[in-house]
């Protein structure tokens, strides 16, 4: 379905009113964009998003490494190799995710290590602040503050200025720097709502508080376990707990342990590299079953994936820790409905071998969220200039619906919740 009248048309082929497969198809009358090309992890199966003819596009762009913007990137490339714009450490962590993503999967991925490999090969490094040229289109690249390596993209195309944030953080973490609202003229703005209608807490408080909680329980004799993703919030916690000093034991498990030294090796995209240094130094790198069950031993902190608990070392330490009163689980990340760490929160019980055990061990969530919140994004919404059509995408149905009102109300502005197949001529 083609909307509205144009030269430049934006196909929404994934994230429209949804959390997951991200996916936006700029096409001018001389050139094409695709920006991102996700996976929707969440379901029973991976849900993909919406069919795209390679041989059309001129260029690809990857805004950051999590699969649900990048999961079906190698798609693309079983034929019809295009060149593929990306940081160079989003380059390092996405090949981990999709080997993780094929390996770990119990349904059918549609391509295999060889079309992740050509993917690659076409794969072009580009930083904040870089400018490209594909065709008659210019892209311009500047900091998301997301996830280290992430990126916004400015396109330009045959006289319309298209700024696509992709997943946006605005407030400084202790792993990286706030991104910079942007203050240009604008003609259309794809924005995210993940967090639409929803503020975060303080940073600093909720640190304070995180810190406090963590000492109470080790110091009581617990252990503490944190499930975190691998990409960017195990790491934060490490540096949270490092500027404050915690000085009990630390250790780090799974595929956090490969990327955060893929970290170490990216020093220039981190606000405070020392910080995060320090940290990994601290921290004790798991090392097998032996170290595992050492972990659990005695008092301390353990950060291992999966964020949600859907599999990974968490769920191991969380079958140790299921009878010990004096432990804790901290979650530090969103728990997405239907999943085992939503459950764990909502009910106090763990699904292990699809069986609800209660977990003795104190549970708690802590808002270490790497999006913008409604605040923040209302920030955003304001800063850009000109009278640009806003297009309301990467989150659930109510919160596109509801931000693209306000949007139109509150600012004058021609906004919209897309839908995934639906087309518009900008």
């Amino acid at each position: 379905m083609v909307l509205d009248n144009g030269n430049v048309k934006l196909a929404f082929l994934g994230g429209g009113r949804e959390v997951g497969r991200s996916a936006v198809w700029v096409r001018g009358e001389k050139a094409s964009i695709l920006l991102d090309y996700g996976v929707r992890v969440g379901d029973p199966e991976p849900l993909f998003p919406l069919h795209v003819p390679p041989k059309e596009l001129d260029a690809i762009v990857l805004s950051h490494a999590h699969l649900d913007h990048s999961g079906a990137l190698p798609l693309l490339y079983v034929s019809y190799p295009r060149p593929l714009y990306m940081t160079s450490l989003s380059a390092k962590m996405l090949d981990f995710l999709l080997k993780d993503f094929m390996n770990l999967s119990k349904y059918y991925i549609p391509y295999e290590q060889t079309d992740v490999n050509r993917m690659f090969r076409h794969m072009r490094a580009v930083k904040p602040g870089s400018k490209v040229k594909v065709g008659n289109v210019k892209l311009t690249f500047a900091d998301a503050g997301h996830i280290p390596g992430g990126l916004q993209v400015l396109v330009e195309v045959d006289g319309k200025r298209i700024l696509y944030t992709g997943d946006i953080n605005t407030i400084d973490t202790r792993l990286l720097k706030g991104a910079k609202p942007f203050n240009e003229e604008l003609d259309v703005l794809v924005v995210e709502a993940t967090y639409a209608g929803v503020d975060h807490p303080d940073r600093e408080e909720l640190e304070k508080e995180f810190v406090e909680s963590v000492v109470e329980v080790v110091e009581d004799g617990g252990v503490v376990l944190v499930p975190a993703f691998s990409v960017g919030r195990a790491q934060e916690i490490l540096c949270v707990l490092t500027a404050y000093s915690f000085n009990h034991t630390i250790y780090l498990d799974g595929m956090a342990r490969a990327i955060s030294q893929v970290f170490l090796d990216h020093p220039r995209f981190f606000r405070d590299y020392g910080l995060l240094k320090k940290a990994l130094e601290k921290a004790i790198w798991i090392n097998g079953k032996g170290d595992r069950k050492r972990a659990c031993r005695k008092p301390g902190v353990i950060i291992a994936p999966a964020g949600m608990l859907k599999g990974g070392p968490a769920v191991q330490y969380l079958k140790r820790m299921a009878e010990d009163e004096r432990s804790a689980v901290f979650l530090v990340s969103y728990q997405i409905p239907g999943t085992p760490g939503h459950i764990l929160l909502n009910t106090g019980k763990f699904p292990f071998n699809n069986e609800l055990k209660p977990i003795k061990a104190s549970i708690k969530w802590f808002d270490f969220s790497s999006h913008v919140g409604d605040r923040q994004l209302w920030e955003v919404l304001k800063a850009v200039k000109g009278n640009p059509r806003v297009f309301v995408i990467h989150g659930e149905d109510q919160a596109c619906t509801m931000l693209a009102e306000r949007v139109s109300l509150e600012l004058g502005l021609e906004a919209m919740a897309p839908r995934n197949g639906e087309v518009f001529k900008v």
